[in-house]
């Protein structure tokens, strides 16, 4: 059975392009193989990629229990560099002049899959049931139903009843107030 488990990193500091660059580099990789690379890569993008691969393999890991799945069965299947909104800003020249450079970001996504071992284990067979156990059944279940549905029109009954008595005691006392009256 695949599992598959992503990580986001959002508003990183560095270009797309150099982001790029080393993401291309441990594509399609063993996330164990991947990391061992980005630790001795000297680049910024290298140690955001790393912190991110290493989020998105303990989320793996934590979805589905290290009893069923290994650190070392995981791939890194992709790796998405969005360009984020860029910032602009001024850089003052000579001559009362000002030129605009861009600072660019990005956002990172990395996507994990990873082969869970399954092992099967055998359930013990339960014997098939026979003509009169489910005879049996049917007549437990349609007696529980009858017993249920007696309840209800008896408390339906008593409510009636109840109302009835209430109803009659409230007249004997207004016929009562009258005769006080008279």
């Amino acid at each position: 059975m695949l599992v598959k488990s992503k990580a986001c990193l959002k508003y990183i500091s560095v270009p797309p392009r150099k982001m790029r660059l080393v993401g291309d580099m441990v594509k399609g990789m063993p996330v164990e193989k991947a990391l061992n690379i980005l630790n001795f890569t000297p680049r910024i993008a290298a140690h955001h990629i790393a912190k991110t691969l290493k989020s998105a393999a303990s989320n793996a890991l934590s979805l589905e229990g290290t009893d069923h799945l290994k650190p070392e069965d995981l791939l890194v299947k992709n790796i998405i560099v969005d360009a984020a909104p860029t910032a602009k800003r001024i850089r003052f020249q000579s001559m009362g002049r000002a030129f605009r450079y861009r600072k660019r970001f990005c956002h990172l996504t990395i996507l994990i899959e990873g082969q869970m071992d399954v092992t099967v284990e055998s359930k013990p067979v339960k014997a098939k049931k026979t003509a009169k156990d489910t005879a049996d059944t049917k007549e437990k279940k349609t007696a529980v139903k009858k017993k249920k549905v007696l309840k209800k029109t008896a408390k339906k009954k008593n409510t009636f009843e109840k109302k009835a008595v209430v109803k009659s005691a409230v007249t004997k006392k207004k016929t009562v107030a009258r005769k006080k009256t008279d």
